[in-house]
Formats: structure tokens, C-alpha cells, sequence
């Protein structure tokens, strides 16, 4: 969930031409990441029905930070869960990231939600998974 309007689009940064499919196994810190990110979409707030989503990043240091979509009855106040765990790590100190991790049921993690963790610098692979937990694309922001 990002503002109005982003809801599945897609930003690209980093000269990559959009997400690519995943086909080998993750390395084991990028499962972890999923593996955090299924647990708090458990945790989502979404009492209007709004797409649960569950985020994790990690940052350069190694700290991981997971967060969960939460649904407002204004949309444009609601939170995307990847946007969430930035912002956590941001305010624990966070200021570069090396990996972030996306479950949802979206085609493609908002466009909103991948220029939130683009601030904070290019270069990092975002992986969307299924709620199976699954990934099934990668992008680089």
C-alpha cells in the first residue's frame, strides 16, 4: 500500500530494466529476510479489507527491522508495510541498506514504497514473495 495511485507500480533505479524472476535459492540472510517479512504480514492492520503486506529490510550493519501494512479509512494515510520497516530502521539509526524483503499478494511492491527505501541509497535487491513465502522477483533499487 503506498499513496493514492502507486498501489502495484513500479519504480526502477539502478539501471535495471524492471524486476527479474528468481530462479535459484535465496542466500540464507535474503530468506531470513522473507521469513521476517511472511511473520509480520500476520500482523498487518487492514480492518477495510486493505491488502496485508509484510516488509523486512536489513541494514549495513546487519540489523533486520520488519514491519506490516497499516490500513487507514483515509487511504492516503495508510502505511505500506515496506515503508514501515524503513522507516523503523530510520529511526533506530539505519541509514544504508543492503537488502530488503516484500511478501504481498501485488504483482509488484508499490512504486511509492521502493522511492522511500531509494532514499536512503542505490543499489539494494528488494524480493517480493508470495504469502507462500516464495520469492518470485527481484528488483534493485
Amino acid at each position: 500500500m503506498g499513496s493514492e495511485g502507486s498501489e502495484g507500480s513500479q519504480i526502477t533505479l539502478a539501471g535495471e530494466s524492471g524486476p527479474a524472476a528468481v530462479t535459484e535459492p535465496l542466500a540464507a540472510e535474503d530468506a531470513k529476510l522473507v521469513v521476517l517479512a511472511r511473520s509480520a504480514r500476520l500482523r498487518a492492520y487492514t480492518p477495510r479489507g486493505e491488502l496485508a503486506e509484510g516488509a523486512a529490510v536489513r541494514d549495513t550493519d546487519g540489523r533486520t527491522y520488519a514491519a506490516a501494512t497499516v490500513g487507514h479509512a483515509r487511504q492516503e494515510l495508510a502505511t505500506g508495510a515496506l515503508r514501515a520497516a524503513v522507516v523503523a530502521a530510520a529511526a533506530s539509526g539505519a541509514r544504508r541498506f543492503e537488502a530488503a524483503a516484500v511478501v504481498s499478494e501485488n504483482p509488484a511492491v508499490a512504486g511509492d514504497d521502493l522511492a522511500v527505501l531509494a532514499e536512503f541509497g542505490a543499489g539494494v535487491p528488494v524480493f517480493l514473495a508470495g504469502p507462500d513465502g516464495v520469492a518470485r522477483t527481484r528488483a534493485v533499487v
